[in-house]
């Protein structure tokens, strides 16, 4: 089977630089099969599994979080934010990682109604000190 040229950069460094047979990804309009052949292209990818199958047919899997593919004449190039080996990724603080997120949205999302709230409430006592003003005129 042909294959074509891939490389992974990011912004601290080249993670891979090779022939695969085909590159799997998540581009910003859906997910992507390139195999050698490919059309020239240019779109942005979702954070999540860059998958590389080798010469081999053995898969390595990076993690992009956000970026880049470019498709040009056989070569694929892959300009991540961040991009690091699936191996190297730490699952525990992955997850911690994650659970910190979800408590900083819920947090957010609290600190948003709380506003919200807040600014109803003033409005309301604006309203009635007009209100009062209207009323003393008269």
């Amino acid at each position: 089977m042909a294959t074509m040229q891939c490389e992974i950069v990011s912004a601290e460094k080249s993670l891979f630089s090779g022939a695969i047979k085909k590159l799997t990804a998540v581009g910003t309009i859906g997910g992507l099969g390139i195999y050698p052949g490919h059309a020239p292209l240019l779109t942005g990818i979702q954070p999540g599994p860059v998958t590389l199958t080798m010469e081999n047919d053995e898969d390595e899997v990076f993690f992009a979080s956000g970026g880049y593919i470019e498709i040009q004449g056989g070569f694929i190039t892959v300009l991540a934010d961040t991009a690091i080996r699936a191996e190297d990724i730490d699952e525990a603080q992955a997850k911690e990682a994650e659970e910190a997120a979800e408590r900083a949205r819920s947090d957010a999302a609290s600190e948003i109604d709380y506003a919200t709230v807040l600014a109803e409430a003033r409005a309301q006592q604006r309203t009635i000190e007009e209100l009062r003003k209207l009323k003393q005129r008269i």
